[in-house]
């Protein structure tokens, strides 16, 4: 669910990507362009995304991303991993695990990259199947297709998923 922070705005706003690409809703009557910003905790990354004007106002916060309808979903998922740049994992060469956290050396379309995240943060599953890692800088990293990717790397990658 959205709540507006308009008057008599009707609380089940319609979020979408317009033609240039970037995530709209209605807000106060009229289209309004907006980013989403993920809220805390991150614990709960389904939950509280606030929608955020231009002049970096917030106009709406989604509540419950899973309470929305699939095509506003969708476009809103779109926009988060637009958001910020993501790398994108092609394989999972080596993974250390440490006191508090856990050293991940990867290789992405981007090259090669060690990233570290804490040991209780777990990817996440987005719609499709793709997976969401995010590091302890708050980067991301994300896996389009976990299952095909060479058996070394599923290793790894599955024992932090059972």
């Amino acid at each position: 669910m959205i709540q507006s922070n308009a008057e008599n705005e009707d609380p089940e706003t319609l979020l979408w990507l317009g033609e240039d690409g970037q995530l709209w809703t209605r807000h106060a009557g009229a289209n309004t362009s907006v980013r989403p910003v993920r809220c805390f905790p991150w614990s709960e990354p389904g939950r509280y995304v606030s929608l955020r004007d231009v002049d970096d106002e917030e106009v709406a916060l989604v509540r419950d991303v899973a309470a929305l309808k699939p095509e506003a979903r969708r476009a809103l998922a779109q926009a988060l991993l637009e958001a910020g740049f993501v790398m994108e994992i092609e394989a999972i060469l080596s993974v250390e695990e440490e006191i508090e956290i856990r050293t991940f050396e990867v290789q992405t379309r981007q090259g090669k990259r060690t990233f570290q995240t804490l040991r209780d943060e777990w990817p996440r599953e987005l719609s499709g199947g793709s997976l969401l890692v995010r590091d302890v800088a708050g980067d991301l990293y994300l896996l389009h297709d976990p299952a095909s990717m060479d058996a070394k790397s599923r290793k790894l990658l599955f024992a932090f998923l059972d």
